[in-house]
C-alpha cells in the first residue's frame, strides 16, 4: 500500500510542471523590476531642485522642449516606465517595444542634463531588455491599437487648436513677419517638444505657448501608451458545437459540481482539453482570464483542460484565477501552481434526511404554516412541461418581481429564464389564494441526481413565509424528480460568522465578524449565511484560486465586474428575466 502511494505522488511529481507555462521566469520578473526602479527613479529625479540648473546644459545640447521643460518629459518617462512594468511581468510584446524606446529616450534625457549616473542605469536596463527580448511575446488585444490611435489623434488636434488660436490671438507680440504656415508648424514642433520658428516679444508669452502645445502633446502620446497597454479581453460568445457538446458533457458527468450547468452562461467562453473529456469555463475580464467552478467533464482529464486554459494566459498575457471552486477543484487547480483561500460555503440540502420536525426547524415549520394559512399553494414542475401561458405569466413575474435593473451573478446564476434550452430546469411557483402569482424559483440541474438554486424572486408585498414556503416545497417534491441533493445560495466567508459564535472565539475572530456585519448592509452577507442556515444544511467550501497575493486586487476588481457589482459587468449583458 506505501509503495502505491509513493508511485501515485512520484507520477504526480512528474505530470505537474515544475515551473508552470503562464507564471513568469525569474528573468522575465526581474526585468519588469529593474524598469520600474529606473522609472521611480527618472520621476525623483525629475523633480530634484537640485537639478534645475542643468536646463541650462540642455538648452544648448538640444532644442527648447515643449513638454513642459525636459525635467517634465524625464518625469512622464519615469512614470510610463513604472506603469509598464506590470505589462512586462505578463511577458507583454507591446510593453517591452514602448519600454525599449522609453528607456533610449532616458539615456538621451539624462546625458542631456549632463547626469551620467541616471543614464548609465538606463542604458544598461536597455541592455538586459534586447538581451531577453524573446521573453516578451505575450499578444496584445488587436482592438487597442485603434482605440490608442483615436486617443493620441483626440488629444493632439485639441492640442493643435488651442495652440494654434492662442498663437493667432497673440500674432500682435511676434516678434517679426509670420503667417498661419508658421503659426500650424510652430505648434507642432511644440507638441513633439521642439522650439518653433516664431519668436515673441515677451519670453512669457512664448512660454505660455509652449506649456499649452506640450501639454497635450504629452497627453497625447502618454494616453496613448496607456491605452494600447490596457489588459486584453475576449468577445464572449459559443464556438460552433461548443454548447451542445457542453451540454452533452455535463449530462454524462455533471454530478460532480453543482454549479456545473452555470457554464452555460452566454457570457463564458470554453477551452477544451485536446481529448474533449474536459472543459474550462471562463470570461476575460480586464486581463484577468476568470474561470467558475471546477472544470467540467471527467477528472482525469482536468489537467489537460488546466493546461490549456493557462496556455491560453500566458499565450495573452492573463492573470489566471478561478472563483468559486470546491475542494477537489481547488486541489487540481493547486497542482499547476495556483493558490487558493477560502472564499465561503455552499448550503446543501440532503433530500432524505430532511424534515420540518424538531426545534432547530421550529422558524421554518412556523413561516411555511404561516404561508399556507394565508392561502399561498406552490407547483413544481420541468420548464418544459409549463404550457406557454403560465411560462410567459412567469417570465413577467421574474421581471417585475427582480430587485433593481442589474442581473447579478456570474458562477452561481444563469441570468436567463424561460430559454427553451434550459427545459430541464425545476420551477416552483408560489400564487395566492386568489391564483395570482407572488413568487417563484428555478432551479438548474446538477447531473441526474441533484438541483442547484439559481431565481429566487418574491413580491415584497407578499406575506412572511413565502421563500421558506418555495423552499421547501421543492425539497418535499424532489424525490418524485429522482432528485436526492438541493443546493441552495452560496453563503461568503460562512466560516467567520460560524466560529464567532462559538465558545471561546478569539477577538480577532469576533472583530472579523463584526467587520462583516458592517458589510452586510449592502452586500447581504450575514443575512444570506442566516437565510441558508435556519434550513440545516451541510456545508461545503468553496475556493478562490489566484497566482500571488499582488494578484489579488487585480482579480477583486474583475470579480465583482463579472457579477455585476462593477459598472464594467454590468455593460456585459442588459437586464433580463
Amino acid at each position: 500500500m506505501a509503495d502505491s502511494a509513493v508511485t501515485v505522488d512520484k507520477r504526480e511529481q512528474q505530470q505537474a510542471p515544475r515551473r508552470p507555462a503562464w507564471r513568469p521566469p525569474p528573468s522575465r520578473v526581474g526585468v519588469a523590476r529593474a524598469v520600474q526602479v529606473v522609472g521611480a527613479f527618472d520621476a525623483v529625479f525629475a523633480v530634484v531642485p537640485g537639478w534645475h540648473h542643468r536646463m541650462v546644459t540642455l538648452a544648448h545640447l538640444m532644442p527648447t522642449t515643449g513638454m513642459l521643460t525636459a525635467r517634465a518629459a524625464t518625469g512622464v518617462v519615469g512614470l510610463l516606465l513604472v506603469y509598464l512594468g506590470a505589462g512586462l511581468r505578463r511577458g507583454k510584446r507591446r510593453a517591452w517595444q514602448l519600454t525599449t524606446v522609453l528607456c533610449a529616450l532616458s539615456v538621451v534625457l539624462h546625458l542631456a542634463k549632463a547626469t551620467v549616473a541616471p543614464a548609465i542605469v538606463a542604458a544598461g536596463v536597455l541592455g538586459v531588455l534586447l538581451i531577453e527580448r524573446d521573453r516578451f511575446h505575450a499578444r496584445g488585444d488587436a482592438r487597442n491599437r485603434l482605440r490608442a490611435l483615436w486617443v493620441c489623434a483626440g488629444f493632439l488636434a485639441a492640442g493643435f487648436v488651442l495652440g494654434f488660436l492662442e498663437v493667432a490671438l497673440r500674432a500682435g507680440q511676434l516678434a517679426g513677419q509670420a503667417g498661419p504656415g508658421l503659426w500650424a508648424q510652430h505648434v507642432v514642433l511644440g507638441m513633439v517638444g521642439v522650439t518653433g520658428p516664431l519668436h515673441f516679444q515677451h519670453a512669457i508669452t512664448g512660454t505660455a505657448v509652449a506649456v499649452t502645445t506640450g501639454t497635450f502633446g504629452l497627453l497625447g502620446f502618454a494616453a496613448g501608451a496607456v491605452v494600447l497597454l490596457r489588459p486584453g479581453t475576449r468577445r464572449a460568445g459559443w464556438a460552433a458545437g461548443d454548447e451542445a457538446e457542453v451540454r452533452e458533457l455535463l449530462g454524462r458527468r455533471g454530478d460532480g459540481d453543482s454549479l456545473g450547468y452555470f457554464a452555460l452562461r452566454s457570457d463564458k467562453l470554453i477551452i477544451w482539453a485536446p481529448s474533449c473529456k474536459a472543459a474550462v469555463a471562463y470570461r476575460v475580464i480586464n486581463g484577468v482570464s476568470l474561470a467558475s467552478g471546477n472544470p467540467l467533464g471527467l477528472p482525469s482529464a482536468w489537467p489537460d483542460a488546466i493546461a490549456a486554459w493557462l496556455a491560453d494566459c500566458a499565450e495573452h498575457g492573463w492573470t489566471p484565477a478561478v472563483l468559486a471552486c470546491d475542494t477537489a477543484g481547488g486541489t487540481a487547480y493547486r497542482r499547476f501552481g495556483l493558490d487558493a483561500i477560502e472564499l465561503g460555503d455552499e448550503a446543501i440540502i440532503d433530500v432524505a434526511g430532511f424534515s420540518l420536525d424538531g426545534r432547530p426547524m421550529r422558524n421554518v415549520r412556523q413561516a411555511v404554516g404561516r404561508a399556507r394559512r394565508a392561502g399561498y399553494t406552490c407547483e413544481v414542475v420541468r420548464q418544459r412541461d409549463l404550457d406557454d401561458v403560465s411560462l410567459e405569466q412567469a417570465r413577467h413575474c421574474a421581471v417585475a418581481f427582480r430587485q433593481g435593473g442589474v442581473e447579478r451573478g456570474f458562477s452561481m446564476a444563469l441570468s436567463r429564464f424561460g430559454d427553451p434550452a434550459d427545459g430541464d430546469c425545476l420551477l416552483v411557483l408560489c400564487r395566492d389564494g386568489e391564483g395570482r402569482l407572488r413568487g417563484l424559483l428555478q432551479f438548474v440541474p446538477w447531473g441526474g441526481a441533484g438541483l442547484s438554486l439559481d431565481l429566487m424572486r418574491a413580491d415584497r408585498a407578499a406575506d412572511n413565509g413565502l421563500m421558506e414556503l418555495m423552499i421547501v416545497s421543492a425539497v418535499e417534491a424532489a424525490p418524485a424528480y429522482g432528485v436526492r441533493r438541493v443546493s441552495l445560495n452560496f453563503a461568503v466567508l460562512r466560516s467567520v460568522f460560524a466560529r464567532a459564535e462559538q465558545l471561546g472565539a478569539g477577538p480577532v475572530t469576533r472583530m472579523g465578524a463584526r467587520a462583516l456585519r458592517a458589510g452586510s448592509r449592502l452586500w447581504q452577507i450575514e443575512s444570506l449565511y442566516r437565510a441558508n442556515a435556519k434550513y440545516q444544511p451541510s456545508w461545503q467550501p468553496r475556493f478562490l484560486c489566484f497566482p500571488s497575493a499582488r494578484d489579488l486586487s487585480r482579480i477583486a476588481v474583475a470579480a465583482l465586474s463579472a457579477e455585476a457589482f462593477l459598472p464594467a459587468g454590468r455593460g456585459a449583458r442588459k437586464p433580463g428575466p
